[in-house]
């Protein structure tokens, strides 16, 4: 084997094992980002600025009952369905009077579709003072893509998911009625 050989077969193992330390963290184990599609976590990891805490739907179905759901999309999103409990915040018009109650040291899971519109309303929430606030990572639709129940206004289980739109419905993949 001449020299040249050898050291392009080096380079591309070196390059292979370059590209799979930098990729790692974007497409990950599931076990941090508990989100089974890659591409919809490769998306997410490029769609987010990640300057909040996040919370995988595991650990957020784990805190359910402890925590506060808020839901940061718009009226006629929620009205469709949300995770039950869930207090409508809305993204547009979000208003931290919204919150006028809530103590500042509770738990507080903000949600939206996919988590665009959450994190940037954690980050108001971080900067009002509050102290525990977790964006969901993957948003409502990773929360229904694991089988978690949402309900309609009446508090009734339901599959309807408000899909905001054709393009982000793709996101949405398991056990769910797109509504438009």
């Amino acid at each position: 084997m001449q020299y040249s050989e050898k050291m392009n077969r080096r380079s591309t193992w070196l390059a292979m094992v370059l590209g799979l330390i930098l990729f790692m963290p974007i497409v990950g184990c599931t076990q941090t980002s508990g989100i089974e599609s890659t591409s919809y976590r490769l998306m997410l990891h490029t769609l987010l600025s990640h300057d909040v805490p996040e919370i995988t739907v595991a650990a957020a179905s784990q805190a359910e009952d402890k925590a506060v759901f808020l839901d940061a999309r718009e009226p006629a999103e929620f009205n469709v369905s949300h995770i039950a409990g869930a207090i409508p915040v809305g993204y547009d018009q979000f208003d931290l009077s919204a919150l006028a109650g809530i103590p500042k040291d509770q738990q507080i899971i903000v949600y939206c579709s996919v988590g665009y519109r959450s994190e940037k309303v954690s980050e108001q929430l971080l900067a009002a003072g509050y102290q525990r606030v977790a964006n969901l990572y993957g948003g409502i639709f990773e929360w229904k893509n694991q089988g978690h129940p949402v309900v309609n206004p009446a508090g009734e289980p339901t599959d309807e998911i408000h899909a905001y739109n054709r393009t982000w419905g793709m996101w949405l993949k398991k056990g769910a009625t797109k509504v438009y």
